[in-house]
């Protein structure tokens, strides 16, 4: 049976299901990079500018800053969990996987930075998020946080947990601060806790 002249070929609706879906991903990566670079409060056209397109494509993604920073969000905390178990498998060894890990997630952080304003006082919001953030990223620090150990031969002297929020306490100081090197402490803070346990 014949379609009826609006109807598209089913081969054109996937192709067009799937371009939105690399779009908005192109969008949160340069609204990422954005975010690093100038916070969370950045002009849109400056995310546009650097994502390449209108600022009308990005409110049509994503029709209030709320949203867009919490996308950003979860973007960031599943390219940080995804980064963990590539990097262990890539790295010359367990202790450089967890490195550069702790790299990337003190980046994360960096955008993290003012998500509590943009939510504008949802604090049930901002609590869901934390939660899925501890979720997604405590089990890959301790994946990675476990190898490095075993590959020492070192007891642990703290867990993942409290190694992601040592990391976010040090990263809290670097905001205003441009002397302050948050990268530079939390790599210190992992020389310490892979020295294993205080005796």
């Amino acid at each position: 049976m014949v379609g009826s002249p609006g109807e598209q070929p089913a081969v054109a609706r996937s192709r067009q299901v799937g371009r939105p879906r690399r779009s908005e991903q192109a969008l949160l990566e340069a609204a990422a990079a954005v975010f690093v670079r100038s916070g969370v409060d950045a002009p849109v056209r400056e995310i546009a500018a650097k994502a390449g397109v209108g600022t009308g494509t990005i409110y049509r993604h994503f029709p209030t800053r709320p949203e867009l920073v919490v996308a950003v969000y979860r973007h960031q905390v599943e390219s940080c969990a995804e980064a963990g178990p590539r990097l262990l498998a890539e790295s010359a060894n367990p202790e450089a996987a967890l490195r550069a890990w702790v790299d990337l997630f003190v980046d994360f952080l960096v955008t993290k930075h003012g998500l509590a304003g943009a939510l504008q006082g949802d604090s049930a919001g901002s609590d869901a998020l934390h939660t899925y953030f501890v979720d997604r990223l405590v089990p890959v620090c301790g994946l990675l946080l476990g190898a490095a150990l075993e590959s020492a031969d070192t007891d642990p002297s703290v867990d993942a947990y409290n190694v992601l929020k040592a990391i976010g306490n040090l990263c809290i100081g670097a905001a205003g601060d441009a002397r302050y090197e948050a990268a530079v402490l939390v790599q210190l803070l992992i020389s310490g806790v892979l020295a294993g346990a205080a005796h």
